[in-house]
């Protein structure tokens, strides 16, 4: 479960629905699955099929996790056409199993939030907004 205030749950959205037809990408920051901040970052391959952050924006959203006493606690992404689900793409590039991804389908208005385990297991986790 990730629980995530109402006006960054609006952020995310706002964010996937501004960067449209491309994929938005950015971070949230919390501690124990609740959400204090979100970091809307740069989609470098400016794609509407995937992301890549900018290496020198990542860097500062450590440090900024790090200033708040937190931690970078799950990406998220937009889907421009397609489901809120985790692509093979999307498998294949989480390799972080502590955090969660969030993916926003933006033809169909529905963010999901997953985990990831080492063996690439996908899980849906319940969002809760607060």
């Amino acid at each position: 479960m990730i629980k995530i205030p109402q006006d960054i749950y609006n952020k995310i959205i706002e964010h996937s629905k501004n960067d449209y037809p491309l994929e938005a990408c950015g971070y949230l920051v919390g501690n124990n699955e609740i959400v204090i901040d979100i970091i809307n970052m740069t989609n470098i391959d400016k794609s509407n099929e995937h992301f890549t952050f900018d290496p020198k924006e990542q860097f500062q959203a450590i440090k900024y996790a790090r200033q708040k006493g937190a931690n970078l606690i799950a990406v998220y992404h937009s889907h421009p056409a397609s489901p809120a689900r985790m692509s093979k793409e999307d498998i294949r590039l989480a390799n972080d199993t502590s955090i969660k991804y969030l993916i926003y389908s933006v033809s169909e208005e529905k963010l999901k939030c997953f985990s990831i385990d080492k063996e690439k297991n996908v899980t849906e986790e319940f969002i809760e907004v607060i």
